[in-house]
This record gives C-alpha cells, sequence and structure tokens, in this order.
C-alpha cells in the first residue's frame, strides 16, 4: 500500500512557505521552527499580535485569536516554546501560554495558561501541571529509549 510519507518534503516545503507569508507579508512573529496544520487559523485582523515560540506544534483546525470586534480590542496573543496546540481548539485574543504546554482538542482558552500544564475543556482548565514536554509538545517519555528485548525464540536459544 502507498504511504504519505513519500510527501513530507513537499508538505515541509509548503509550512515554510506559509511561515514565509504570515511572518513577512503580514508582520507575525513566528518562529521558524513552527510546525502547522495547513488548517490552522491565524487571526490576520491585528497580525502583528501573533507571537508563537520554537518548536511548537498547531493542530488542525485550530484558531488563533488577536481581536475582538465586540470590544475593540487587539491585543497580542503569545503561545510560548515546545507547546501543542490541539485539533479545533480556540485560544482567545490576549491570552498567555506558557511554554512546554499542551491545549486539548476542542479546548476553548480564555486566561492565560501557566508553563508545563495541560488544559482542556471550555472554558479551558487546567487538568494537569508539571508535565514534561520536548519539542512539538511530546512527552519525554514517549521519546526515551526504550530497553530492547529479545525475541522468545532467541531466549530459549541461549538459555538451552
Amino acid at each position: 500500500m502507498a504511504s504519505l510519507n513519500k510527501f513530507l518534503w513537499l508538505q515541509r516545503s509548503l509550512i515554510r512557505a506559509r511561515l514565509y507569508y504570515y511572518n513577512r507579508i503580514w508582520g507575525m512573529s513566528l518562529h521558524p521552527t513552527v510546525r502547522m496544520s495547513m488548517t490552522a487559523k491565524f487571526d490576520r485582523t491585528y497580525p502583528r499580535g501573533m507571537h508563537i515560540g520554537e518548536k511548537t506544534y498547531v493542530a488542525f483546525g485550530a484558531a488563533i485569536l488577536t481581536h475582538d470586534m465586540t470590544r475593540g480590542m487587539y491585543v497580542d496573543t503569545v503561545i510560548g516554546r515546545h507547546c501543542f496546540i490541539g485539533a479545533k481548539s480556540l485560544i482567545m485574543p490576549g491570552v498567555r501560554i506558557g511554554d512546554e504546554s499542551i491545549v486539548a482538542a476542542g479546548a476553548v482558552v480564555t486566561k492565560d495558561v501557566p508553563p508545563r500544564c495541560i488544559v482542556a475543556g471550555n472554558p479551558a482548565q487546567i487538568v494537569r501541571r508539571d508535565i514534561e514536554v520536548g519539542p512539538y509538545g511530546r512527552f519525554r517519555s514517549v521519546d526515551a529509549p526504550k530497553p530492547v528485548v529479545a525475541d522468545a525464540g532467541e531466549q530459549a536459544l541461549r538459555h538451552g
């Protein structure tokens, strides 16, 4: 069966082009290592208010706002480094998400998120603190080396 992994070069090229477009044309502040889905939405009404830190991932359908038309607000929305913004989540204007935090899928973030926390729900609330994540909000335990376990047949041969 064919795999879409052979097109990763194309996806990465499109993301680099999108980062260039947002940073140079719209004046956003997105770190060059940010990864985002092609369907992630960034507010272009006040683009200079968009700030995303290094090695952060924004999943599909997530929307990050920097303005509120009803209140006449045009404020900075800041997402720290090594964060994960889940699918279909909504980050409201003026919110600051601390480094190494995770926003769960579908969360509506209306208040600041402290560093190293997981938030979920509508409105988003902290569900876990003091988490340890690496780049792109991946849990460190996922990337830790796994012990090598010998095959059962191999063990039988060794022990006779």
